[in-house]
């Protein structure tokens, strides 16, 4: 006589693992939720490049309108505590960094001073004015040294990442071929606000891909690296360079004049100096 198979038993052998549809429906959605966390990775992104353009212009403009209302630069301001007080804990440096409205007096020479205390100043200044948003400190960060930038604290952060942020300063003109310290293609940039990741004393190292840098270029200016008023360093070897972010190799006025971006490199190899205030 012949067994008969239990209910139960029939039921999981019925029932053992998953059929071809319903594991192509599981890969369908996971495919979904996949392309849906890399496309808002994308939105993101695009939001966070938007935010920085914004932040340049915005910038820029406080620049403007604080020379026009007070004849004078932020932090080259020679009368600046006339408006807002005298730091309580000195001038022009300390080591006390709370963010405050009261400022030192800078030397009024037209020049933002380089890593010195009128870079820090100037973002104090611009937010005492009601121009920028945010509170700073009006020195240099914890390390101590003249160019100690704090993103958010003693200078404005950029919605793009860790530790990047915007510097001001005074750069001049450079000669083309020139092999400065801060390697950038000849030409008139006075006073500068650069933007990318923060380091030894300015906010210049690469933290947009050159995809990325050439659309803030175009939407800005004329989307060429070496040329107009946004504008990265070289991208040569070593330091001092924006690696891979444009085809100058170096820092001569023929490779100025030829300069692209390299819009295949995915990698964060471009920073900017916004120039000519």
């Amino acid at each position: 006589m012949q067994a008969q198979t239990l209910p139960e038993a029939k039921d999981a052998a019925i029932h053992y693992g998953f059929s071809l549809v319903e594991l192509s429906i599981v890969l369908v959605i996971l495919g979904l939720l996949t392309g849906g966390i890399l496309g808002g990775q994308s939105l993101i992104r695009a939001a966070e490049l938007r935010s920085v353009s914004v932040d340049m212009s915005r910038h820029m403009t406080a620049v403007y309108t604080f020379r026009d209302k007070y004849f004078a630069l932020p932090g080259d301001m020679a009368n600046a505590t006339a408006f807002w007080g005298t730091d309580p804990d000195g001038c022009p440096t300390h080591t006390n960094r709370i963010a405050k409205t009261q400022t030192c007096n800078g030397d009024g020479n037209g020049q933002i001073g380089g890593n010195a205390s009128e870079s820090f100043r100037a973002w104090q200044q611009l937010a005492a004015a009601g121009l920028i948003e945010g509170s700073y400190t009006g020195v240099t960060g914890p390390s101590g040294t003249g160019g100690d930038h704090d993103p958010g604290i003693n200078a404005p952060r950029l919605r793009i990442g860790n530790n990047t942020g915007a510097s001001i300063y005074w750069v001049g003109t450079m000669a083309a071929g020139d092999p400065i310290v801060y390697f950038t293609f000849g030409g008139d940039y006075g006073n500068v606000i650069t933007y990318g990741m923060c380091g030894g004393w300015d906010c210049i190292e690469g933290v947009f891909k050159p995809e990325e840098a050439w659309n803030i270029d175009t939407k800005l200016d004329d989307g060429r690296p070496a040329q107009g008023r946004l504008v990265t360093r070289p991208g040569c070897t070593g330091s001092g360079c924006h690696e891979g972010c444009n085809s100058a190799t170096d820092n001569s006025a023929a490779a100025a004049a030829t300069a692209t971006y390299l819009l295949a490199n995915t990698t964060n190899s471009c920073g900017f100096y916004y120039r000519n205030q």
